[in-house]
């Protein structure tokens, strides 16, 4: 199976904001839109991400305001994406390694979606049943 195939089954909606909010309008924005993270685009460029992660750890650890901080300051710009046609043993291999939860998904420099790690584990889940139910199957014939 391959990311394109995951988002095509649960859709290709972008979250994003701008660098220059604070950090706490970001918070809300995914806390709206029930999100763990959420990408910082600026004219269609992907820049970074934030998430909930970089809050808990830059912001209230470091005893800082959420008010007076702006989301560039603590953005992670060290991205790490896939493209459409990666597969989602590979994206479950990066997210590993990387100690990442979500990947924003690039074709031709452009953002067309993001899979999570929760996106990759149900896409495992179904094609494991898929091959439980072939296997169950030809041992009954």
């Amino acid at each position: 199976m391959t990311v394109n195939q995951i988002l095509s089954k649960k859709g290709n909606e972008v979250h994003s904001i701008v660098s220059t909010i604070t950090v706490y309008e970001a918070i809300k924005v995914m806390g709206e839109k029930n999100i763990g993270s959420v990408l910082i685009i600026e004219d269609t460029a992907l820049k970074g991400v934030l998430s909930e992660r970089d809050y808990a750890r830059k912001i209230v650890l470091k005893d800082k305001a959420s008010k007076d901080t702006l989301v560039k300051e603590i953005m992670d710009t060290d991205l790490v994406t896939v493209k459409p046609t990666d597969n989602i043993e590979d994206c479950m291999e990066l997210m590993s390694q990387k100690r990442v939860r979500h990947l924003p998904v690039i074709d031709s420099d452009t953002v067309i979606g993001v899979v999570s790690m929760s996106d990759v584990v149900n896409a495992i889940i179904e094609m494991q049943k898929d091959t439980i139910k072939y296997l169950d199957s030809y041992i009954s014939q």
